[in-house]
């Protein structure tokens, strides 16, 4: 399995890297991405640390860490040049926080994280087809989320996905050590999602091309 979207005590995590690695190990994951909120405040603090700590436990461990960040709740004027920041100082996965039914997000922000070329739109609420078929054009993948509440929409995003050719991703937004799925658990949220156990095996098949994408 894989999971590109989690958190550590980096931001509002409680886990550090290394022991949410280590349980996602045990729960047979291949690969697992570190994406710590972060903003102008913060950006430059967190991901040389999290590169740091993802190059130490890839060098003793067979799961796979992936340096990343989550973008979150920036002004949409913002988004396109810390996308650029982020990746200057080497996160391999860009995730942005989309348009969530349970957050107060700047409307736009789907759109914004899409033209700045993100790898991932983080539980994008209603997003527009428009937007969808963007998604797919700037080959950014959209969020099938387990996190409670983000997980609101996931039928309305499946849904545009599918018929618009749209790639999915599935990923916990883990924030303590209960979220982490397990892969009966993962293939639960995607059958609630009205999708298939063919498209739970097509995500995992998205997160290990984009990984490969990514280096």
């Amino acid at each position: 399995m894989f999971d590109l979207h989690t958190h550590t005590l980096f931001s509002d995590g409680e886990l550090l890297p290394s022991e949410l690695v280590r349980r996602a190990e045990e729960l047979g994951y291949e690969a697992i991405a570190l994406t710590d909120h972060a903003d102008s405040s913060n950006l430059d603090w967190i991901i040389p640390r999290i590169v740091q700590v993802c190059r130490d436990l890839n060098r003793h461990r067979k799961i796979r860490a992936v340096a990343g960040v989550e973008l979150t709740h920036l002004p949409l004027e913002m988004i396109v040049p810390m996308v650029e920041q982020a990746r200057t100082l080497g996160a391999r996965m860009v995730v942005v926080h989309g348009e969530t039914l349970v957050e107060p997000v700047l409307p736009g922000t789907n759109r914004q994280a899409i033209e700045a070329g993100v790898d991932i739109l983080a539980h994008p609420g209603l997003i527009t087809e428009e937007d969808v078929l963007r998604a797919k054009a700037k080959q950014v993948f959209l969020e099938i989320t387990v996190r409670k509440g983000h997980s609101l929409s996931n039928g309305h995003v499946a849904r545009l996905a599918q018929k618009n050719g749209t790639p999915l991703v599935l990923n916990t937004d883990t924030h303590g050590p209960d979220d982490l799925m397990t892969r009966k658990f993962g293939l639960q949220v995607v059958l609630g999602a009205g999708l298939t156990a063919a498209d739970f095996e097509g995500m995992q098949q998205n997160s290990r091309e984009l990984l490969a994408r990514r280096g």
